[in-house]
């Protein structure tokens, strides 16, 4: 797909945008333009207003590597997460890494690549929890109705990411923030993933993974 796009550029004379190269330099991290700057200006009033950790997914990695290098240029002491879904290669890149590694890829729409991207910079990650694709989709329902609107899967990723640092924390004593994204509506997967008979199909029962994290939050 990138060799031919690139080649279809070159015989047509168009340019190749190459998203997944220039993802992570798009915006100024140092700047007051860039996502985690007004992540940080939304909890400015909050009790935890810098967050123990961000929880993102990453497709292109451009999130991630500014979310990395702001919290680093700003000295905060909040660590980055990414909640990587089955399938995904970039859980095994951070782990060992090894550019050359390729997956399966991901089923969760958005987020997860089955080749190493040049924008997911892993040193500006410091942890990885991989998600199966039934807790993304059991987390996209669960969420979905405590917030009264409909969310899609790879918010259901953030939010299975979301939990596990938040178990975490609470074993350790800690108090904090843990702070991620609304990444994407779910009106567009109505008839998908929010689609019973779709999901039963596609990935199998999701209902032990909505127990079992109905039972986390209530804990």
């Amino acid at each position: 797909m990138y060799d031919e796009a690139r080649a279809l550029a070159q015989r047509e004379g168009g340019h190749y945008m190459d998203q997944f190269t220039y993802a992570e330099r798009a915006t100024d991290w140092r700047g007051n333009n860039n996502i985690a700057e007004s992540m940080f200006q939304q909890m400015a009033h909050e009790r935890h207003a810098v967050p123990a950790w961000i929880v993102v997914g990453a497709g292109t990695g451009g999130t991630s590597a500014t979310i990395g290098r702001y919290v680093r240029f700003r000295c905060h002491g909040t660590q980055v997460c990414v909640a990587d879904p089955e399938g995904s290669v970039f859980s095994a890149y951070h782990r060992s890494g090894d550019a050359a590694l390729t997956a399966q890829g991901s089923r969760i729409e958005g987020i997860g690549r089955p080749r190493v991207e040049p924008s997911f910079i892993p040193s500006l990650v410091d942890r990885m929890i991989e998600v199966p694709n039934v807790e993304s989709v059991a987390a996209m329902r669960v969420l979905s109705r405590l917030l009264g609107r409909k969310v899609g899967p790879s918010t259901g990723t953030n939010f299975i990411g979301m939990v596990a640092l938040a178990g975490e924390m609470r074993a350790a004593g800690r108090q904090g923030s843990i702070l991620s994204l609304l990444c994407d509506a779910g009106e567009r997967y109505l008839p998908s993933y929010h689609d019973l008979g779709w999901v039963a199909q596609n990935f199998g029962d999701c209902g032990p993974a909505e127990q079992r994290l109905q039972a986390a939050l209530a804990g």
